[in-house]
């Protein structure tokens, strides 16, 4: 599916990007890797870390989602693009609202415009846990986004493309996340929580990158692809980094969940089971055609109409000790 394609990837120099420009250079054989991204020094610590058997096979183009001009260039010849690019803190986004419409909807849509413009052959799209049932203006935008990249597929025409999209929670250890912020506070008197009933979805950045390509293998247009993964409660986690510190109870953030949501009960008479993950089929009349083939292609069956997939009433939780394993694994 990969070898011998020319790939795109916005938001390259992110951990994601990272990681997924370094795995499929490891396992497939593309003819060119695309890093696009804004930073012009994370570009250059990328490329001085890239083994130089892979050298010949990346390119690095400065350049923001927001400018259609440039995006469009970069596109040229492209087949694949893996779209991660976006602003992602939740306290900065309701703080500079304008500024993440710019870049999460009107970006996205920049994005799809150059792949319909020259011709790409597969879009996928990262979304978020926050996109479900929004509460912040990251989840709003991220929502928007998700409508728009799925409704792509309604303007192909004759066009060979697909677009579909990537859900799931924050990756574990992640920029702002939570474990990176505990694990430096570690050595104060008191860990601060926002609140004791909190819960969180757990996916490490390597199953987050295999998720990807795995649909990526099995898109054929219109789905939001949802893995199954654990949950963790937030006072499991601080007993796993540092099990003897006492508790401050700080109050939620502007913007935050106590649950993270995957699935909504709204979304659920929509979504199918496909063992270790879930697809939400697309509801656009113009589309529709394509349900029985997405069903077919990842053997799911239609999940009942009251389910759905959050942090708090998941089937699967990692306890403390299996947390520190999981934290023990990664760089912090």
């Amino acid at each position: 599916m990969l070898n011998n394609k020319i790939i795109l990837i916005t938001g390259g120099t992110g951990s994601f990007g990272v990681a997924v420009t370094k795995y499929i250079l490891k396992n497939f054989k593309p003819r060119k890797i695309i890093i696009y991204s804004r930073d012009e020094f994370k570009q250059y610590s990328f490329q001085k870390s890239i083994e130089k058997k892979y050298q010949k096979n990346l390119r690095f183009f400065i350049g923001d989602i927001r400018d259609y001009n440039r995006l469009n260039f970069a596109f040229k010849d492209v087949d694949i693009v893996i779209h991660a690019a976006a602003l992602k803190q939740v306290p900065t986004i309701e703080y500079n609202p304008f500024e993440a419409v710019k870049t999460n909807i009107i970006g996205s849509q920049n994005v799809i415009s150059a792949s319909l413009e020259n011709k790409v052959q597969k879009l996928i799209a990262l979304s978020s846990d926050k996109a479900a049932a929004p509460i912040n203006l990251y989840g709003a935008t991220k929502l928007t986004a998700d409508k728009l990249f799925i409704s792509a597929n309604n303007y192909i025409g004759k066009k060979i493309f697909c677009s579909s999209v990537v859900r799931y929670g924050n990756v574990m250890g992640s920029r702002g996340s939570v474990i990176p912020y505990f694990i430096k506070n570690k050595h104060n008197n008191f860990l601060e929580i926002t609140d004791v009933r909190m819960t969180r979805f757990s996916i490490t950045l390597e199953q987050g990158v295999k998720f990807v390509i795995k649909s990526l293998s099995k898109m054929i247009g219109g789905e939001i692809f949802v893995p199954k993964i654990p949950s963790y409660k937030i006072l499991d986690l601080a007993k796993a980094i540092s099990p003897k510190l006492k508790i401050k109870i700080v109050g939620i953030r502007p913007g935050e969940k106590i649950h993270e949501e995957m699935i909504t009960k709204t979304d659920s008479i929509n979504t199918i089971d496909c063992n270790s993950y879930y697809v939400i089929l697309p509801t656009s009349e113009f589309i529709s055609d394509k349900i029985k083939k997405i069903i077919k292609i990842n053997k799911g069956k239609k999940c009942s109409k009251d389910f759905s997939y959050n942090s708090e009433n998941n089937t699967e939780f990692l306890n403390a000790d299996q947390i520190r394993k999981m934290i023990s694994k990664t760089n912090y």
